[in-house]
């Protein structure tokens, strides 16, 4: 993994912080009264960029000025709006990668974020998600550029003028784990098909369980025929790159037998759409089918790291999704591990084959919760677009407990329902049940068809088609790969606490 960059929090004045830039969060009407001096010290900067319309504390829109008063630190002062002055941990999130960016763009060498007033949420908060997004900010997306102008900050501060300097230590540094494992399934899941194979992919599973508690496997095709995993293998047979079913186990010592939480992430390194050949348009892209995969093993290393006090499982089938000349076709029909025979009536809804198979093998390895991640249909990406993850699953109860988890880590997620009657549209004249129902409600027939290997077990499927990759870059995202879902699983495993008492046939 890719060496980082200095980051702690600092209790002091602003005018204390030595940086090259003081990025300080504002908003409509604000007057900057509780950083005393702050307006002063820039010689009339910041009171002439209120006359302009430059400073208006609109949401992610900056403003920036020259400190030019002795006795003062900082070099320069960039404000970004918030829109509003109640703060969310969202919008500090935000705003630190907003902030992080420009750092970079305007190639400093350190960088202090300033947290302002906490409007009832806690300053620790505030501290963990100000060093997650200023993390997420660093990601490098054009790593395979032979020149590049990228610049990275070397020190980076998080700071205030009151609170314990322990307790934001501690924040700082969860925020900048999570942040960090967020950036780690970012990089896997931009690099190209031909640079991370299913090989290549278990040994970056074993890389970043290097100098941790997990422990990885890596199941060998051999193997996968001896489980039965007919459906992982089915999709394995066009490409000359074997399979690989990594498996990554979390176990402390004295955790309980259960809950046992089973993460399962798709891992089709690259997806042709098999003899369904998808056009050639934004194929290219198909690189990043992997990103549900990628999710589960950076959430992996933050939680072993977080030391949450549950069994964890991370389960991630690998293979890419070619049309060779041993592929399956169209009226296929492939035998699961769980029994289940299905009829393949499309090649490329090849994801819900591997995480069929994925989500046994995780209730083989005890997993009593389940939750998988996968870029899966275009047809959730026509109902929520690419701002919301389609959240599917039952009971209730887990389905809620998903949701919570997100809207804490800032990944949006929408429910969509998984009534029974949708099954009927999965329904094989000749197997057990066909591996796509047609277009209407392709996205709740794809997640029917993982209900009929989740079972009774308590189970959520996150559907991040739209929200695994950006397009266009936001104020607060570069363009490429999100790292989408890193950061709820890490949460959902942490608050073990209010959802293990789920259990099946739950309301």
């Amino acid at each position: 993994m890719k060496s980082q960059s200095v980051m702690r929090a600092v209790v002091s004045g602003a005018s204390e912080l030595d940086v090259d830039l003081l990025v300080v969060p504002t908003w409509e009407s604000d007057t900057l009264d509780d950083v005393p001096g702050l307006v002063a010290a820039t010689a009339g900067g910041l009171s002439d960029a209120r006359s302009r319309g430059e400073w208006r504390g609109k949401a992610y829109e900056s403003c920036i000025a020259t400190v030019t008063k002795k006795g003062w630190k900082p070099r320069r002062v960039l404000l970004i709006g918030t829109g509003s002055p109640q703060q969310s941990i969202e919008r500090v999130r935000r705003v630190a990668t907003v902030g992080m960016l420009a750092a970079r763009a305007r190639r400093v060498t350190s960088v202090a974020f300033w947290l302002r007033g906490d409007s009832g949420v806690g300053l620790n908060q505030f501290a963990e998600a100000a060093a997650e997004g200023l993390t997420l900010g660093e990601f490098e997306s054009g790593s395979w550029k032979t020149e590049t102008e990228s610049h990275a900050v070397s020190e980076i501060v998080v700071a205030t003028g009151t609170g314990n300097s322990t307790a934001l230590n501690e924040s700082v540094w969860r925020g900048r784990l999570v942040g960090s494992c967020s950036n780690d399934a970012r990089t896997m899941a931009n690099e190209p098909g031909n640079a991370l194979t299913p090989a290549v992919f278990a040994d970056r599973a074993r890389a970043l369980a290097e100098g941790t508690g997990l422990r990885v496997e890596v199941i060998e095709r051999a193997e996968m025929e001896t489980l039965g995993l007919g459906l992982l293998l089915g999709v394995a047979r066009g490409s000359a790159e074997p399979p690989k079913l990594i498996v990554v186990h979390h176990a402390p010592e004295s955790s309980p037998e259960a809950p046992v939480l089973g993460l399962v992430g798709k891992g089709v390194t690259f997806d042709s759409g098999g003899i369904s050949l998808k056009p050639a348009d934004s194929m290219e892209q198909m690189k990043y089918d992997m990103a549900g995969g990628a999710a589960v093993l950076g959430a992996m290393r933050a939680i072993d790291q977080l030391r949450v006090p549950i069994r964890v499982v991370g389960v991630v089938p690998a293979t890419e999704n070619l049309p060779g000349g041993r592929a399956i076709k169209p009226g296929d029909v492939l035998r699961s591990a769980a029994g289940k025979t299905v009829e393949v009536i499309n090649t490329d809804a090849e994801g819900r084959l591997v995480l069929g198979d994925a989500l046994w093998y995780a209730k083989r390895c005890g997993a009593t919760h389940l939750v998988d991640v996968a870029t899966l249909t275009g047809g959730c990406v026509v109902a929520l677009g690419n701002i919301t993850t389609g959240l599917f699953g039952s009971p209730d109860r887990w389905v809620e407990a998903i949701r919570e988890a997100a809207d804490t880590a800032g990944d949006r997620v929408w429910p969509l329902p998984v009534f029974d009657e949708y099954g009927e549209q999965i329904r094989s004249d000749i197997a057990d049940v066909k591996n796509t129902g047609g277009r209407a409600a392709s996205a709740i027939t794809a997640a029917m068809f993982l209900k009929v290997f989740a079972g009774d077990t308590p189970w959520a499927h996150l559907d991040v088609a739209g929200t695994a990759w950006a397009d266009k870059p936001r104020p607060y995202q570069a363009k490429g790969p999100s790292g989408v879902g890193v950061r709820t699983l890490v949460e959902l495993a942490c608050a073990s606490g209010s959802w293990g008492e789920v259990g099946a046939g739950s309301d």
